[in-house]
C-alpha cells in the first residue's frame, strides 16, 4: 500500500488535534510549527477535515480546531479519505501480461488493508 504523504500529514495533524485539545482549539500555525508541515498545506486539509466533519474550527484569538467526534470515533480511514483525491490502493509494481490473474489478490488485500484502517 501506498500512503501519500497528504494522508500522513493528515494523520500526524489529528494526533496533534487530539492530544491537545484539551486545553482549547489548537492553531494551525502551532501545528504547523511542531510537525513541520507548511501552514498553507495544513489550510488545505483542514478544510477537507471540516467539511467531512471531522474537526471544527473556532475563529478570532485563541481560535483553532477542535475534534468534530470523540477521537475513538476517527479512523485512519476516515482522516485519508478526507483529504485524498482518490482512495490509497494496493497495486503490483509490476503488471504481467495477464492483469486479470492476480487482480483477486490485489482485491483482497486492498479490502484487508481497507479493514485494518477503518478499526
Amino acid at each position: 500500500m501506498r500512503l501519500s504523504t497528504k494522508g500522513r500529514f493528515a494523520v500526524t495533524a489529528m494526533i496533534d488535534v487530539a492530544l491537545r485539545e484539551k486545553l482549547g482549539p489548537v492553531p494551525l500555525s502551532d501545528i504547523a510549527e511542531r510537525q513541520q508541515i507548511s501552514l498553507s498545506y495544513l489550510e488545505q486539509m483542514f478544510s477537507k477535515l471540516r467539511h467531512q466533519g471531522l474537526v471544527t474550527s473556532t475563529r478570532g484569538p485563541g481560535g483553532g480546531y477542535t475534534l468534530g467526534l470523540r477521537a475513538d470515533a476517527i479512523t485512519v480511514a476516515d482522516i485519508i479519505g478526507a483529504v485524498e483525491d482518490t482512495p490509497p490502493k494496493i497495486s503490483p509494481e509490476t503488471m504481467s501480461s495477464t492483469p486479470d490473474m492476480a487482480q483477486d489478490l490485489w482485491d483482497t488485500m486492498n479490502a484487508k488493508v481497507l479493514d485494518f484502517m477503518q478499526s
